[in-house]
């Protein structure tokens, strides 16, 4: 019998009942028992979901992150945290966001853990910090404790842990120790938990090693070995799990591992699976990814019977069928969507409906495919109408990718040209200002939106609710003292759903949240066929809001790799080809808006990194297409009109030559957690072009001193000419409030005039 499971569940409810319950126990609206129950009550109804499952999942929820979680559960809590008073829960918060709700309403409490992407998703987690005296202890009571209550749903209950090689793998060393070095200390804690579990009555336990898809040097490839060879003495059977991508030279070493079983993504590694059947040894399990945990398309039920059916002639008892990775990444449930298209909402599967695809074909092997004929009908007839769509293809975009020329990639003149035309032009001080685009979107802002929707407003009602809101951001900025302003972005729902609900070949949910971080939901456009600029879209609300100041006002556009990365795309082509099709769309709102007089334009590229395949061979395929879509999308415009992009949470220091082939004017980045960190790349790479460290961190509630931020740009000033510098936020302002922008903001103004004087004085003494 095929036995089915699952690697994780979303964590934030079907109606982001985690979200809420973590901003108001922040704010103090409720109390750290409401908060907990939430989360119990959440966990519990989770189960519930997935009880038609042989095994399911314990530890896979989290209050704000799991890698957060395994930091703490293995005693690895930063100095500046681990001193100071508070419960766990505080020191948890501390971590994750710099305040807990006991530090009130201090100025600034701590600094947060860096962030940054998990692998290649647009989930972000909190970065282990490590150094040479790092030590390890277990505190496993909230395993233990989620473990007792899913036993009284569940029988079959399997324990979710982070790899211990993964984890290092995910951690930085502050002090540039090895962390390698720190792995038997690490070990003898994962002994002690297996332990624990194993006089729980726990069979099985999924530890995922994803890096496991990754090129591994012989260090780490050793490191997966002595891991496995030193806790195969438990008397738990270990899933070894992977996803996101193939083993590929790794396969042989996942194989030979001594663990119970290996779960591999067959979403993407189909041809490794069927190596796999021959290769593993008989006494171990093998599961399967045969459900994309990642996509929200349907899958085609009749053709992955056709792969399964003799794989399971051969394995029989030894298949266990899962969705390829946790379901963190995709929406809690399609049946929340009462309003979207028919036809489109047949081709899809939220996380629901993906174990019913896992059951479906759990239920075909083991009974045979007529006991599930009814499903399988169903099934094939989305994908033959999704297939066969003429709302998918449209003949005229695909002409126009094709006619892309390679005047269409350059900019007229190379950037010390335009760098002069456009000091001239804009004649900003040393260390300009300026912030990332978005400002806080009050209650005020989403009530009018929500009755925009409802219809309580009319569109003439709706434009002037949303020019008295860029007014007053407007008018902010220049009290403040911004030198290039921005219109605030109060129309702006999300920076890709925005755009995508005003470009033909996307549709939109109206629940379809997925966790970013923390309490930070995005709701993900569908990218379901070709892609379509039809109208301008943002033209009228900068060119208001540039009426109101004689500062340049910058326009704000989402770029196309963002767009992709960030949105669920369609599988039946090549994401390169979506890619460039996004990238003619934004061309022409780009050449829009320059046509309105605005003489700077930013294009978010945010995700370009998290875009790169896992393995590094293959990364210059990938640059080669997101560099030239960017620049399809910007490089149509004059000398004089100055091109911004913004990046943020990402490491940098191995693709500078692709940011630099962007050719951006100026690129603005994450760097205040980091400390400057990220600008340790510069110290190999003459970066051309201007450049905006972030100096102040948007993800945490505190406020940036002004001697914090002269401090972060003098270490960037190290690295880049201070002419070529701007001081800005590492990321858009909407989820702060003006209580905490307003300040930090006008530190980072006094900051930035300190500067500009200091090299003044400088450059006349």
């Amino acid at each position: 019998m095929v036995t089915t499971h699952n690697l994780g569940f979303p964590r934030i409810g079907k109606e982001r009942e985690l979200k809420f319950a973590l901003e108001n126990y922040w704010k103090g609206s409720v109390s750290e028992s409401i908060l907990l129950d939430t989360a119990v009550a959440l966990q519990t109804r989770h189960w519930l979901e997935q009880a038609s499952l042989d095994w399911i999942p314990v530890g896979d929820f989290s209050l704000y992150d799991h890698v957060l979680d395994a930091s703490f559960m293995f005693g690895n809590i930063p100095e500046r945290v681990r001193e100071m008073t508070g419960s766990g829960l505080d020191q948890y918060f501390r971590v994750a966001r710099g305040r807990s709700v006991s530090d009130g309403a201090a100025c600034a409490s701590v600094h947060a853990g860096e962030m940054t992407k998990w692998f290649d998703t647009n989930y972000h987690y909190i970065v282990p910090e490590f150094d040479r005296e790092t030590r390890f202890s277990l505190h496993s009571e909230p395993l233990l404790e989620s473990l007792h209550r899913a036993r009284q749903l569940h029988q079959q209950v399997k324990p979710v842990l982070l790899g211990p090689v993964t984890y290092l793998w995910l951690g930085k060393s502050r002090d540039g120790s090895n962390k390698l070095d720190l792995l038997d200390g690490l070990l003898s804690v994962y002994a002690q938990l297996l332990q624990e579990l194993a006089e729980a009555g726990v069979e099985w336990v999924q530890i995922d090693e994803p890096i496991l898809v990754m090129e591994l040097d012989e260090s780490w490839m050793h490191a997966l070995r002595k891991t496995y060879y030193q806790l195969q003495s438990s008397s738990v059977n270990v899933l070894l799990t992977t996803y996101f991508g193939q083993l590929q030279g790794n396969l042989q070493l996942a194989c030979e591992l001594p663990v119970a079983g290996l779960h591999v993504d067959a979403s993407v590694a189909r041809e490794e699976a069927d190596k796999l059947v021959d290769w593993l040894p008989s006494h171990k399990i093998l599961s399967l990814g045969v459900v994309n945990g990642r996509g929200i398309w349907k899958t085609d039920l009749t053709a992955m019977l056709d792969w399964l059916e003799p794989i399971h002639a051969r394995l029989q008892d030894r298949l266990w069928l899962a969705p390829s990775c946790s379901l963190l990444h995709v929406p809690v449930d399609l049946q929340s969507e009462s309003q979207l298209d028919e036809d489109i909402r047949s081709w899809l599967a939220f996380a629901v409906q993906k174990l019913d695809e896992v059951a479906i074909l759990a239920r075909a092997l083991n009974q045979g495919r007529h006991n599930v004929m009814e499903a399988l009908q169903s099934n094939h007839a989305a994908i033959a109408s999704r297939r066969h769509s003429k709302r998918v293809h449209l003949p005229d975009v695909k002409s126009a990718v094709r006619a892309i020329g390679s005047g269409m990639v350059s900019r007229q003149s190379p950037y010390s040209q335009r760098a002069e035309i456009q000091h001239s032009q804009f004649r900003l001080p040393a260390f300009p200002t300026t912030t990332i685009g978005s400002f806080p979107q009050t209650q005020s802002i989403r009530e009018a939106r929500r009755d925009y929707r409802m219809g309580k407003l009319s569109e003439s009602q709706y434009q002037q609710r949303m020019q008295q809101e860029i007014a007053h951001c407007v008018r902010e900025q220049e009290a403040l003292g911004l030198d290039v302003l921005v219109h605030g972005e109060p129309e702006r729902n999300d920076m890709v759903e925005y755009f995508g609900e005003q470009l033909r070949g996307f549709t939109f949910t109206q629940s379809g949240w997925v966790q970013s971080y923390g309490s930070r939901c995005v709701k993900p456009p569908i990218i379901y066929g070709d892609v379509m600029h039809t109208h301008a879209m943002t033209v009228d609300w900068i060119r208001y809001a540039q009426s109101l100041t004689k500062k340049p006002m910058k326009g704000m556009l989402t770029g196309p790799v963002t767009m992709l990365n960030w949105s669920f795309v369609r599988d039946d082509q090549p994401r390169a080809e979506t890619c460039m099709q996004l990238a003619l769309a934004i061309r022409q709102e780009v050449l829009a808006l320059e046509q309105a007089g605005i003489r700077i334009i930013q294009i978010d590229e945010a995700a370009l990194r998290e875009g790169l395949p896992l393995r590094k061979s293959q990364w210059q395929d990938y640059l080669d297409w997101a560099v030239r879509a960017f620049r399809i999308a910007a490089n149509g415009v004059r000398d004089e009109t100055q091109i911004h992009t913004h990046m943020c949470y990402s490491e940098f220091n191995d693709i500078m030559t692709a940011i630099a082939n962007m050719d951006a004017d100026v690129i603005t980045i994450e760097t205040s957690r980091s400390s400057m960190e990220l600008l340790d790349a510069f110290d190999q790479f003459a970066y051309p072009n201007e450049i905006g460290p972030g100096v102040y961190d948007i993800h945490s509630p505190n406020i940036p001193s002004v001697d914090a931020i002269i401090d972060l740009m003098q270490k960037a000033a190290q690295r880049i000419p201070a002419q070529r510098l701007w001081v800005n936020p590492d990321c858009g302002l909407k989820t702060r409030n003006w209580e905490e922008v307003k300040p930090a903001l006008r530190n980072m103004i006094a900051a930035s005039r300190y500067l500009s004087q200091h090299l003044n004085a400088s450059q006349s003494s």
